[in-house]
């Protein structure tokens, strides 16, 4: 009777389906009632406002109620509300289809969240979870900012340092869920590369994706002694950092007085090898230092036991002095003899890692990262840290397939940006391209539109404006083309450019008095220091051939300066006036300053737009890291004046002085051969880097160098105890040009060049012309998986090539 009564259960269960084990769902639905319940009970809460439901919602949706069950353990609950039925003022809004998640502690917002960023369930809850312990896991990008964590850290705990190139993968879950366990117990760090990582022995810093280190901190006192590290050496994975902190926590070394068979040691059940060293009476203190020296190198993979030989338990015979015995079921114990201790570690580095190369080729095959992901990710983490300022773009107009053309035929100037949501370069240009907006509202400007278009949404429209890279910027006047801005991403360089490009180029001129008024006057009474340098060209006639080729060479320019032009018999005047034969042009860097006359030669615009370009060029500039380019293309060595933020009087005038005496240099004419500049350390703080480059410290300012980059590569230090003054110098560049003076330094072949070769900013801003940008996006579009990961191994090599550079006297560097 049983029997059958379980079989018609078992029958009926298999039919109705009542009786299968549910797997509940732990994504909660709200009411809006409900919400706010939940809001009051001061509780964590993860929450999806929606509405309509796209297919790449119903993905995310599936991934948030897997992640739902995940986060229920670390006192975090997830839900979803649906808007079409609740009404929760400012996250039900009136969009159909909506893209943010928002991360609750009681009524406080943590963080929102685009679900392009939380894209499955390691990303939702690494992100999730890495907010919530924001205040717990400090983040540090540079050396200095570690060793600060370590100092403060001495004496009370140990550190963790995880390193991820990418947020929201696997890895940065597997390190947000170990903080979540242990942040009590150890203080947790983050880095996403850099020099850091550099510092804690990575070779190539740009091949890691995910690294570990346990960094003994604890058992220190002394603030100037280093923290020992130890690397995990196997996959990030939650089961792998679990197993290694145990590790961290297990005596460095065991001492047993059993055979190696019958020993059990906690490195046994966490799957690590073990390595016994056979100890004898006389000379146990000895072989403890050298088990401890061991243990120190081979600490995190393998474990190591002090044998005590003279126990009647120990069957090992007096020929071996060593044993090993690897993981896995039935593993036997292997006895041999060593020699010194190179050999155990070449043992372990061979033989205890049978599958070290296997992880290897599994972890190339999955490693689909690029150093361009990386540089990515530097700026994305910037983003990150920066949650919570949220992005009011009522400032500027968003264009749509609709409105965009309208958008562009209706206003005067319209400054477009071409981003999308998920670029991390993207999201932090964006408070700069609003800043702009908000000042052109200031200063009053009415005849620019600010607008934007998210390519995410709508991609015809950028693929039909050619956009190929994000972000970009094109400045748009009805009739003409698209005028791309090449500049800076910052927002003084984007709003000079967009005050620039509301000027035409070139404004055609009818008088002297038209022509001394364009040299002199303000760009805009509000910011008279927004003045740029001024190019007049003069020619005979309006029929001269020349005039439709520096009217091409403007347009070339615009935004980058402002040019005019001036025919007839005006233009002979003001030849006349300056001595100079037509056609010219007069190069005028401010208003109230004398301007300069060159004559023109014009062949082609491209000619005479790099013409111009020298032209404006100064005498002796000061060098910062926006106008550093063109001046280095000028191939000449470079004398450079550095002088300091000084704080004393007497500092500042020892600067001013030097710069005086340089200037005076400058109108002897001797200096012909060379690029005369200065670099204020205080306005451009990596001239810092450069200086201690060049000479291998920092010597007293103001310091003057002779670069002499184009012919070989040495640096010259004029003497720190001698004046700088006219007569002195000319003595010293003389002496270094005869070959009588010493060089302090040698540039080195290796160069400071871009991780990847296509973010090399500088290059595009240079050499980017109307073209050459769909010619890239082509050669991207069609460049094989191979080539990539090519080029990022020819990349990795290079670093690896200059970290193995030794130095010499005279002192090697980096090329400027």
């Amino acid at each position: 009777m049983p029997l059958f009564i379980f079989l018609v259960m078992l029958w009926l269960c298999a039919n109705v389906g009542q009786c299968t084990t549910a797997n509940v769902s732990k994504l909660f639905e709200h009411t809006a009632e409900h919400l706010t319940e939940k809001m009051h009970s001061g509780k964590t809460f993860f929450v999806y406002f929606g509405h309509q439901v796209s297919p790449t919602l119903v993905l995310f949706l599936d991934q948030l109620e897997m992640s739902a069950e995940v986060l229920e353990d670390y006192g975090i609950s997830v839900a979803k509300v649906n808007c079409s039925k609740e009404h929760v003022a400012k996250y039900c809004t009136g969009d159909k289809i909506m893209k943010k998640a928002y991360l609750f502690r009681g009524t406080e917002l943590l963080k929102s969240f685009d679900t392009d960023t939380v894209f499955d369930v390691h990303a939702i809850v690494s992100h999730v979870l890495f907010t919530v312990l924001f205040d717990e896991v400090r983040y540090v990008h540079t050396v200095a900012e570690l060793l600060a964590v370590e100092r403060a850290a001495k004496g009370r705990l140990d550190v963790v340092l995880g390193h991820v190139q990418v947020l929201g993968l696997p890895e940065h879950r597997a390190l947000m869920e170990t903080a979540f366990v242990y942040g009590a117990k150890y203080q947790f760090v983050l880095t996403t590369g850099g020099p850091v990582l550099e510092h804690m022995g990575v070779k190539e810093p740009a091949s890691l994706a995910a690294g570990l280190w346990f960094l003994h901190c604890k058992g220190l006192t002394r603030l100037m002694e280093p923290c020992p590290h130890t690397a995990l050496t196997r996959a990030l994975t939650t089961l792998h950092i679990y197993a290694f902190l145990q590790l961290m926590e297990a005596p460095l070394v065991t001492e047993s007085s059993e055979d190696p068979s019958q020993v059990k040691v906690i490195h046994s059940h966490l799957q690590v090898p073990l390595l016994f060293l056979f100890s004898q009476r006389h000379t146990l203190a000895l072989d403890r230092v050298t088990a401890q020296t061991l243990a120190w190198r081979l600490r995190g993979r393998v474990g190591l036991v002090l044998i005590h030989r003279e126990s009647p338990d120990v069957k090992t015979t007096p020929e071996y002095n060593a044993a090993y015995k690897l993981t896995g079921e039935g593993s036997e114990v292997i006895y041999l003899t060593l020699n010194n201790l190179e050999e155990v570690i070449d043992l372990f580095r061979v033989d205890a890692n049978p599958d070290e190369h296997d992880e290897e080729e599994e972890e190339e095959e999955e490693q689909s990262w690029t150093s361009l992901d990386l540089l990515d990710d530097e700026v994305a983490e910037s983003v990150y840290r920066n949650r919570g300022q949220t992005l009011d773009m009522e400032a500027v107009t968003e264009l749509t397939a609709d409105t965009f053309h309208s958008a562009v035929a209706d206003n005067r100037h319209t400054v477009v940006l071409f981003y999308v949501k998920w670029d991390a370069v993207s999201v932090a240009f964006i408070p700069s391209f609003l800043e702009v907006a908000e000042t052109l509202e200031d200063d009053e400007v009415s005849d620019v539109e600010m607008a934007a278009v998210d390519c995410g949404e709508w991609t015809n429209v950028c693929s039909a404006q050619l956009i190929t890279f994000f972000p970009t910027v094109s400045l748009y006047h009805p009739g003409s083309p698209a005028q791309p801005y090449r500049g800076m991403l910052g927002s003084k360089s984007l709003y000079t450019f967009i005050m620039l490009s509301r000027v035409p180029s070139p404004v055609l001129l009818s008088s002297v008095e038209e022509a001394r008024s364009f040299l002199d006057a303000h760009l805009h009474p509000r910011r008279p220091g927004l003045a740029p340098a001024r190019v007049l060209g003069l020619f005979s006639s309006d029929a001269d051939t020349g005039v439709s080729v520096f009217q091409e060479a403007s347009r070339a320019l615009r935004g980058e300066t402002l040019l005019a032009l001036l025919t007839g018999r005006q233009a002979e005047t003001w030849a006349a006036e300056h001595e100079v034969e037509l056609p010219a042009m007069l190069v005028s860097r401010g208003p109230q300053t004398h301007p300069h006359a060159h004559t023109l030669h014009p062949s082609t615009a491209q000619d005479l737009t790099s013409h111009i370009q020298k032209a404006l060029l100064e005498p002796f500039p000061e060098l910062t890291v926006e106008n550093l380019p063109p001046y280095l293309a000028l191939g000449r060595p470079l004398l450079l004046l550095f002088v300091g933020e000084e704080e004393d009087e007497q500092g500042r005038r020892e600067s001013e002085g030097a710069l005086e005496e340089m200037r005076a240099l400058l109108e002897t004419g001797r200096l012909a051969p060379y690029l005369p500049a200065w670099i204020h350390l205080g306005r451009t703080p990596a001239g810092k880097v450069v200086l201690e480059d060049y000479l291998g410290s920092l010597p007293p300012l103001p310091a003057l160098v002779l670069s002499l980059l184009p012919s070989g590569g040495e640096v010259f230090h004029y003497p720190p105890d001698r004046p700088i003054m006219v007569q002195h110098v000319l003595r010293w560049l003389q002496s270094a040009k005869d070959g009588n003076e010493p060089p302090a330094g040698v540039v080195g072949d290796d160069k400071w060049e871009p991780a990847v070769q296509f973010y090399d900013f500088l290059s595009v801003m240079d050499q980017e012309v109307p073209g050459y940008a769909s010619q890239r996006s082509h050669k991207t579009k069609t460049r094989p998986r191979e080539e990539r990961k090519k080029r990022r191994n020819d990349s990795g090599d290079r670093q690896a090539q200059a970290a193995s550079t030794g130095s010499s006297k005279p002192h090697q560097h980096s090329e400027l």
